[in-house]
């Protein structure tokens, strides 16, 4: 299936088609409860202000002066106060936390660079991540050692010329078409969002069987907690583009992530009803 490219107009998606966000935080659809006023879903999203809920005494929690803190969980959902309506999320804009980025789907600019990568420096294999991101998986990581799942990154944020030269020596190696399966070519990556990292555990490296592992099987029911999802699941790729990945972790934010647990959508593409990216545009 093929689609005009989504970059000649904005895509923006109504409040219906993330209402489940709001029941996954117990707080009724179309409503999220932000730290603060006027405070976004996700950076990149297009939202009314918050308003404070008729009667409500409710203050906001003075800890909750970052979006990583809310994401991180390290505010009750019942302090998230007061409500906000969300209208639309951005699909396209590449520093927001729900662009959507496959085979169809390229970012703009090609050679797009995340202006806040930080270092993975408590998370073993280290890396860089977007700041917000970053505070997220460091929290996945904790959360799945403390129960003996504990992973290692492989990659995550790649620039455009890192990742050119990777799809290049796959293509070389395994042929084009081969690579285009399990290889972004550069401008099309998620890992250059900085929003993206390849981990793995003990005996699997970036092969099925990570799903097999204790670090496999944690993220996969837990990701979400921490706004991850598995980007590309089990016979999905005529849908994402891409082989069964359960390896690579996406970060969408909470509030997403747990849309799309509780709606059943497998992917972003599915979930938000795009064009499927099985292959490149010509």
């Amino acid at each position: 299936m093929s689609a005009a490219s989504p970059r000649r107009r904005r895509r923006l998606v109504p409040a219906a088609a993330i209402a489940l966000a709001c029941f996954g935080l117990g707080l009724g659809a179309g409503a999220l409860m932000p730290p603060a006023e006027g405070w976004p879903l996700v950076a990149g999203t297009e939202v009314a202000v918050a308003t404070p809920t008729a009667g409500s005494s409710a203050t906001p929690d003075p800890a909750a002066s970052s979006l990583a803190a809310i994401t991180a969980g390290a505010v009750p959902v019942e302090d998230r106060t007061p409500e906000i309506q969300v209208t639309t999320l951005d699909l396209d804009d590449p520093a927001s936390f729900t662009v959507v980025v496959n085979k169809v789907r390229p970012l703009d600019p090609l050679d797009y660079v995340p202006a806040d990568v930080v270092t993975l420096d408590a998370v073993p294999g280290g890396g860089t991540m977007r700041a917000e991101a970053a505070a997220a998986m460091t929290a996945l990581y904790e959360a799945a050692a403390a129960e003996g799942a504990g992973f290692t990154v492989s990659t995550a944020y790649r620039s455009y010329d890192l990742q050119s030269s990777l799809h290049a020596g796959y293509s070389r190696s395994r042929g084009y078409d081969a690579a285009d399966r399990f290889s972004a070519r550069a401008g099309y990556s998620e890992h250059q969002t900085g929003l993206a990292a390849d981990i793995r555990a003990d005996g699997c490296d970036l092969e099925p069987c990570f799903a097999d592992t204790a670090a496999g099987r944690y993220v996969a029911e837990h990701g979400w907690e921490h706004g991850f999802i598995v980007r590309y699941p089990a016979d999905k790729e005529e849908v994402t583009g891409y082989i069964y990945e359960p390896w690579h972790l996406r970060y969408v934010g909470r509030p997403l992530a747990k849309a799309m647990r509780d709606s059943g959508a497998a992917t972003m593409e599915e979930h938000f009803g795009l064009a499927f990216a099985p292959d490149y545009e010509p």
